[in-house]
């Protein structure tokens, strides 16, 4: 005959175990429903101090669980900022691109505006000036370098006239037009400009490179006397260039002579004014002494 397909309780201890432990329970349960219910209705101030007693010993579980709760709130709330402030850092750094290149665009325009004001200072200044006028060509990418001035015969411009802008000296008149006139830049190669040391008056030749850049090298000087940062300007020897107009800042120096840049930039020139040729005066005379005869 088969084995019936399943045992009774008192067959396996385990079973027996169980059984006897959810018998025990739920008399426990029922009788403390009855203290429960006992208490609550013949002694209200025994009821509360049961109730605190089982409140004092759930107290744990309840901060827990209570602990559980807040802990994964705050993580989904720290998840939602997360999120939320990624999408607002986009929103600020497109508004802070969009500001920063407001405040270039404000800067270039403060700064053009002084340039313009030192030049029209420089035209009040300059009695002598015979002309401003916009820059409007230049030669920047062959090793010639000319500028087109809108100013020419009819507005009293003439060969040779020196041009130059508030920042420092652009070049040499040298054919004129009606209405325009060619410029030949400090940086031509075949421009020769004498200049001086600012700090100390050493005179030195200032030669276009053909590159944007001018070569300066010292007259009387056995070695490079010159280091970077020197500031040069026009010496007035030779006539042409007035004196102590800016030409160029030192840069790089080897043993024979320094690589300068001009300060009046090639590749920001807008206007310029236009002045008559210098001339050096004429140098003192010994005097002549008397004939005793």
């Amino acid at each position: 005959m088969a084995p019936p397909s399943s045992r009774r309780p008192g067959y396996s201890r385990r079973a027996q175990y169980g059984l006897f432990a959810g018998y025990v329970v739920a008399v426990v349960g029922i009788v403390l429903g009855l203290l429960f219910a006992l208490t609550a209705r013949f002694d209200p101030e025994g009821h509360a101090g049961i109730q605190s007693f089982f409140t004092d010993l759930t107290s744990p579980v309840s901060i827990a669980g209570r602990n559980a709760v807040e802990v994964v709130a705050s993580g989904y709330d720290g998840a939602a900022a997360y999120v939320e402030a990624g999408s607002k850092n986009r929103a600020m750094e497109g508004e802070l691109r969009r500001v920063h290149a407001k405040l270039i665009e404000a800067q270039a325009i403060a700064r053009e505006n002084e340039r313009l004001k030192r030049l029209v200072k420089l035209v009040e200044r300059e009695r002598g000036t015979i002309v401003a006028a916009r820059l409007i060509a230049s030669t920047g990418a062959s090793s010639r370098r000319y500028a087109t001035l809108s100013a020419g015969a009819a507005q009293g411009v003439a060969n040779g006239e020196p041009v130059r802008t508030s920042e420092g000296l652009v070049g040499r008149i040298v054919a004129v037009g009606r209405i325009t006139a060619r410029v030949l830049m400090i940086t031509d190669g075949g421009n020769v400009v004498p200049v001086r040391r600012l700090s100390d008056g050493m005179p030195a030749l200032a030669t276009g490179r053909g590159d944007g850049g001018l070569d300066i090298r010292a007259l009387e000087a056995a070695s490079n006397p010159f280091h970077p940062g020197d500031v040069f300007v026009t010496s007035g020897t030779g006539g042409i260039y007035p004196p102590d107009v800016p030409v160029a800042l030192a840069l790089l120096r080897n043993r024979e002579f320094v690589i300068a840049r001009p300060l009046a930039d090639p590749r920001r020139l807008d206007f310029a004014t236009v002045e008559p040729a210098f001339i050096a005066p004429a140098p003192d005379l010994p005097p002549i002494p008397a004939d005793n005869k």
